[in-house]
């Protein structure tokens, strides 16, 4: 059977960063410098010897003791085996990913039980947002001053399509980059500190990507990240990052959360411009009818 809170549905343990963010008000000076240097470089940071970690932090290694306890953890040895658990399931393989959602035969349907999990996702996913950063991401997107780029990875391509498709309705000068990694230099060359780049990564994340967000922050373009739960490690360089569940009763993950966000993020942008918007769907309607791409409704 399915192991979670609620039946069929995927685990809800929070990650170490996310009970550190959690915790942060409650720490120590001493320990928020430690926190800091495990955030710095998450997960890999955690990972090293208590006493190298305690050096790189200037604590002593009984700060990583009692923080690790603050955190909920019997000590620090279990810090680490839950971040090493956390890189494991960023790794994992669709066959894998598979294995792990061995489910009882007589369970319900199967289209309810993956119906119940990307619930869950979504619910949990919501619960975590700052919805404070949705608002400012959805007034950048509204910004047409700022040239808005659209790229995704391998499976997040339909993510990006779909946003990009309804930005470009909704208001001008919006980019989706091509699909090979190798014409993005040319992208690159009209991306300054107006621009805003939109980038989809899960799991097995993609090197391309954080090369292109990292030379594009270098550039001074605001980087909007959507990544799975463990965090793309595009999330060093972007300026906002939304995370969602994405872990399904599959081979494959579902990104029915993080799309939940960007058409939220459509809504509120064509809400925003509305008048603009309306303006240019009555101009494209205006085409579509002129030119008979498609069949006039009664």
């Amino acid at each position: 059977m399915l192991q979670s809170e609620d039946r069929g549905v995927v685990p809800t343990t929070k990650l170490v960063k996310q009970m550190i963010h959690d915790r942060m008000d409650g720490l120590t000076r001493s320990e928020r410098q430690l926190a800091s240097v495990l955030l710095q470089d998450y997960p890999m940071g955690g990972l090293q010897s208590i006493t190298k970690l305690a050096g790189a932090a200037g604590v002593s290694t009984p700060t990583v003791i009692r923080m690790a306890r603050k955190l909920g953890f019997d000590g620090f040895p279990d810090l680490q085996d839950a971040l090493r658990e956390e890189v494991a399931a960023q790794i994992k393989k669709p066959i894998s990913k598979r294995d792990a959602w061995m489910v009882d035969e007589g369970a319900e349907h199967p289209l309810m039980r993956f119906a119940q999990v990307v619930w869950t996702n979504m619910r949990h996913t919501l619960e975590r947002i700052d919805t404070k950063m949705f608002d400012k991401v959805a007034r950048l997107l509204a910004d047409t001053s700022r040239p808005l780029y659209v790229v995704g990875g391998r499976i997040t391509r339909s993510n990006a399509d779909y946003l990009f498709n309804h930005m470009q309705i909704i208001r001008p000068h919006v980019t989706m980059l091509g699909n090979s990694a190798n014409v993005w230099p040319q992208y690159l060359l009209d991306m300054d500190e107006r621009s805003v780049l939109v980038v989809f990564d899960i799991r097995r994340y993609e090197t391309h990507l954080e090369k292109l967000a990292q030379i594009a922050s270098e550039r001074g373009a605001t980087v909007v990240l959507f990544t799975d739960q463990w965090g793309s490690p595009i999330g060093r360089c972007a300026d906002s990052t939304f995370n969602g569940l994405v872990e399904a009763p599959s081979s494959w993950d579902s990104t029915i959360a993080l799309q939940l966000i960007v058409e939220a993020l459509i809504a509120e942008v064509q809400e925003a411009r509305w008048e603009e918007s309306k303006e240019r769907i009555e101009e494209l309607e205006a085409m579509f009818s002129s030119t008979r791409l498609f069949r006039n409704q009664g």
